[in-house]
């Protein structure tokens, strides 16, 4: 696999991405879910449609670690035969993430605000792609000043318990209303808790 330029992007943006093969330039695939692991805040791989209007769900996968590139309009891979039905660990965390969507869950603080409800997932793209926060909405404590929906940044690691979803409370003073300005408010948030005792 080669490197992969950064690139922040919300895992809804990616539903309906054409998945196309380098060695024929043909669209095999779209994206029908993105799929990632919670414990390890990291996108896994993606569920497959075939294209089209009446296109259907398909029985393959397609793994992260068989992406050649993923950019803001397709997911190129090097030939069809990347798209695999048999990749365990994809098809279990498929199953674990539909019993367990953070889509609708609840953001509290440590120090036990409500910050809002999960609206979107945000994915920054590198050489493995990791979950660095979300988008939430109906926030009462945090004020948007456009869209009515925020960016918070998640630590390294996330405490997940049930349908609420566990953050530093010093998330307050790191969120941003800009998916394009979000990277810095990431890295000024994990440079913070770094930083603390």
């Amino acid at each position: 696999m080669t490197d992969h330029p950064s690139l922040l992007l919300r895992a809804t943006d990616l539903i309906g991405h054409p998945v196309v093969t380098l060695d024929g330039g043909e669209a095999v695939a779209e994206v029908k879910d993105v799929v990632y692991g919670t414990a390890e805040a990291a996108l896994l791989g993606f569920t497959l449609r075939r294209r089209g209007f009446l296109g259907g769900p398909m029985k393959l996968v397609l793994a992260w670690e068989r992406v050649v590139t993923l950019g803001r309009h397709a997911v190129m891979i090097a030939t069809e035969a990347d798209l695999d039905q048999r990749n365990a660990v994809l098809v279990q965390e498929v199953k674990e993430s539909r019993a367990h969507n953070v889509i609708g869950s609840e953001v509290i603080t440590d120090a036990g605000r409500r910050l809002g409800e999960v609206t979107d997932v945000v994915v920054l793209v590198a050489d493995r792609p990791e979950v660095v926060g979300y988008e939430i909405g109906g926030s009462e404590v945090l004020t948007p000043r456009s869209g009515g929906h925020v960016f918070v940044p998640l630590p390294e690691t996330l405490a997940v318990s049930g349908q609420a979803l566990m953050v530093p409370a010093a998330v307050e003073d790191f969120v941003s209303d800009d998916l394009a300005g979000f990277g810095a408010s990431v890295e000024r948030f994990r440079d913070h808790l770094r930083a603390s005792p």
